[in-house]
């Protein structure tokens, strides 16, 4: 049996809840599940503008980490929609990638 391309497994609804159960319980005083929400669809443009969603292929990509999190963070800063520090940032992308590595979409180097 082929395995299914890793975004498939990916469900948005569940990462957004094991990242708000992931971060520190004094930052859920200040950060919501759609506050999280909005953080991975920015993540998600990254990775579209910079061809790493392809659906046809399960081959698996290395980005650099510093490029997103600047990426992520200029545009929470340019729309204003969420208010966050670099550190909520910075939990919230760690919430991310300990969900993805719980599904098997991301390996430890």
């Amino acid at each position: 049996m082929k395995k299914d391309d890793d975004l498939l497994v990916f469900d948005e609804d569940e990462a957004v809840k094991y990242i708000y159960n992931f971060i520190p319980a004094e930052l859920k005083t200040r950060i919501s599940t759609d506050d999280i929400d909005y953080v991975l669809d920015i993540m998600y443009e990254f990775y579209e503008e910079n061809g790493f969603i392809d659906e046809d292929s399960t081959e698996e990509a290395s980005i650099d980490e510093e490029d997103m999190f600047a990426y992520i963070l200029k545009n929470i800063q340019k729309d204003k929609v969420v208010k966050l520090s670099e550190n909520d940032l910075q939990l919230i992308l760690e919430g991310e990638f300990e969900y993805g590595k719980s599904i098997g979409v991301y390996k430890e180097d």
